[in-house]
């Protein structure tokens, strides 16, 4: 029986050879082919031969369910598989070469290449399989195995945050607005804020990995297929949970796509501005760490000079990855049902985008795990700034004053120490009774560092009591993911 699914056979009659090229798969119909420079042109070879690995999975899945389902024979699904397996063994090992004016995509790669090794089974191959369900499966299957991947790539991160925290509860800081200083916090409690973005990218691509996780192979074109086909059985095989139930939606459907590419580009996101505090913070200026100087490069003129280059190429590919979704974004915005060659244009933002955020969360793990604090630093400069006019303020409310008035106050005291250029714990009894009665000896334990730190000990806050709740929600969090991770 012929079958109307394929797109033709190796070597069908009618497609004549142009500028030495072979007639393509797909040639029953056509008196000519496109010229060499047409068929680079509309060629994805060159992006998505990093699929074999999935195509051939695939290719076999399909073949032993034809077989099972009594539409191919046995011996054509042995000869299939073990042809396959051979195509397989020339790719691992460099021996097959690919070429795009020959093959358009690693799919027709495969199965000319099969063709040739075990003759006419492997032209049955594709009997009830179009390439629009073919590239949707690898696709997807590569979707999963990129979001295991950069899921584990996160969770290694996000241990390195938080076994930096736990070894830095001690360790105070001032903590910004607008880049100013504002109230002094523990870098135990800074660090773990990356740790809580990290763990919501995490859960991003979890989610990303869960919509590529249902299979679009059987649904042929885009119609489905007269074959009595066993869906469930190639899903179960490749390990998908389920099976798309709208043939039209599994091959146009690249939503999961988009779900990788952005919850890469808001993991990108965050390791940018972590990279831009450690630009920061390893200035002379601050001085607060030090980086690694194989996470550093010098200076081709300056030997002096000690620059956080990769913390700087974190943040430069994050645009990068947003271009990304942005191009498949606005590739998907005007398709209409259901198949169209626009959809080729998926493969590489995707690989980029998957790529480019795992080799940064890699990075930048490498980065936190070595780099040294220089806390004596830090608390210098968490003294200064007269971060502890707040809790100023709110001593003179524990004694009875508004908290309008207090402010008033206590703003007086400051605008007295910035023109003298001194602190506030530097300010005499005297001085500051002059701005409120309320003012007593006891103040000056108020104002302490470590006072003001631990006076935040609202759930969440940064002093000692909830940060050690923090500390513990990490480390179940932790566990949480690695319960749940998916095999890579």
């Amino acid at each position: 029986m012929a079958d109307p699914h394929t797109q033709g056979a190796p070597g069908a009659d009618g497609a004549e050879a142009r500028d030495g090229q072979a007639a393509p798969l797909w040639g029953g119909r056509f008196r000519a082919t496109p010229s060499a420079d047409l068929t680079r042109f509309g060629a994805s070879l060159p992006v998505d031969r990093r699929l074999w690995e999935e195509d051939i999975a695939g290719s076999k899945a399909h073949a032993r369910m034809l077989g099972a389902q009594g539409i191919l024979s046995e011996a054509d699904v042995a000869a299939i598989v073990s042809g396959l397996d051979a195509v397989a063994d020339e790719i691992r090992e460099g021996r097959l070469a690919f070429d795009e004016t020959v093959d358009e995509d690693i799919h027709m790669a495969v199965e000319r290449r099969l063709t040739e090794l075990v003759g006419s089974a492997g032209g049955r191959l594709h009997t009830a399989r179009s390439r629009n369900d073919q590239v949707a499966l690898d696709s997807r299957l590569a979707a999963k195995r990129l979001a295991s991947g950069l899921m584990a790539a996160c969770e290694r991160l996000e241990a390195a945050l938080l076994a930096r925290a736990e070894a830095e509860r001690e360790t105070i800081l001032p903590g910004y607005t607008h880049l100013q200083p504002a109230q002094p916090v523990r870098l135990a409690h800074h660090l773990l804020a990356y740790f809580w973005m990290l763990s919501r990218d995490w859960a991003r691509l979890f989610a990303a990995r869960r919509a590529a996780d249902a299979s679009p192979l059987g649904s042929a074109a885009l119609a489905g297929t007269t074959y009595p086909l066993d869906r469930g059985a190639t899903a179960s095989e490749l390990g998908f949970s389920s099976v798309i139930p709208n043939s039209l939606d599994a091959v146009s459907d690249r939503d999961f796509a988009l779900d990788l590419i952005y919850a890469s580009a808001m993991a990108m996101l965050h390791l940018s501005r972590l990279c831009e505090e450690l630009v920061l913070w390893s200035s002379a200026e601050f001085g607060f760490v030090t980086m690694d100087d194989a996470h550093s490069t010098g200076s081709s003129i300056m030997p002096q000079k000690k620059n956080p280059d990769f913390a700087e190429l974190v943040r430069g590919k994050t645009g990068r990855v947003y271009g990304d979704l942005m191009a498949l974004l606005t590739t998907m915005k005007g398709l209409p049902l259901a198949y169209d060659k626009d959809l080729q244009e998926d493969k590489e933002p995707l690989f980029d985008a998957a790529d480019t955020a795992r080799q940064c969360l890699e990075v930048v793990a490498g980065m936190v795990e070595t780099l040294a604090f220089n806390r004596a630093r830090m608390r210098e400069a968490a003294g200064e700034g007269l971060m502890a006019a707040t809790d100023m303020a709110d001593y003179l409310v524990s004694k009875g004053l508004p908290f309008r008035e207090a402010h008033g106050a206590v703003g007086r005291l400051v605008a007295r120490c910035v023109a003298e250029g001194k602190g506030l714990e530097d300010l005499a009894l005297d001085e500051m009774r002059a701005e409120s009665p309320l003012f007593d000896e006891d103040v000056y334990g108020w104002i302490e560092l470590e006072a003001v730190v631990d006076r935040r000990a609202t759930e969440g806050g940064t002093g000692a009591a909830p940060l050690a709740v923090q500390l513990a929600l990490a480390e179940d969090e932790l566990a949480r993911q690695r319960a749940e991770a998916p095999a890579a």
